[in-house]
């Protein structure tokens, strides 16, 4: 299988998507942010000093999933219909757990704004914790699920 944001030479291009149908398109993506047990405290008492870290997080991330052609040099611009972001604590972590959601009706796929939207919420939880605790860490960030288009249904195993 070809990478196909390469042209024959070799060099970067952006695919051609005007003869692919347009059909519903999904994407959901995961991550979560971990933090030290205090931190998560704060976050879940609502003792922030910079305010609601899940609900600012889940607004860069609706806004994060919007801006992803601007920020990934060969993304296609979407009509996005719908971006959901879930911000979920999980004493285990402890930290965040964060999932978003994508959809369109176009003739290229969303995964890139879902990974967007859950990068930019995990950042934005580490932003407004950082001053506590600046070793938390990003990770597990990977799609879930796309369905839609020529390829068909994707899902991520467990």
């Amino acid at each position: 299988m070809a990478l196909t944001h390469f042209d024959q030479k070799g060099d970067a291009h952006m695919v051609d998507v005007s003869e692919k149908e347009v059909t519903s398109r999904i994407a959901v993506a995961e991550g979560h942010v971990k933090m030290a047990r205090e931190t998560f405290d704060i976050i879940a008492e609502g003792r922030a000093k910079k305010g609601d870290v899940l609900s600012v997080a889940r607004l860069a991330g609706i806004m994060g999933a919007k801006q992803t052609a601007t920020l990934i040099p060969l993304c296609h611009p979407l009509p996005i219909t719908k971006v959901a972001v879930d911000l979920t604590l999980d004493p285990d972590l402890p930290g965040v757990r964060i999932k978003g959601t994508v959809k369109t009706t176009g003739q290229t796929g969303v995964e890139m704004e879902a990974l967007t939207a859950v990068s930019t919420a995990c950042l934005t939880v580490y932003d407004m914790a950082k001053a506590v605790d600046k070793a938390m860490e990003i990770g597990g960030i990977r799609v879930l699920l796309k369905d839609g288009g020529k390829s068909g249904r994707y899902e991520a195993e467990a």
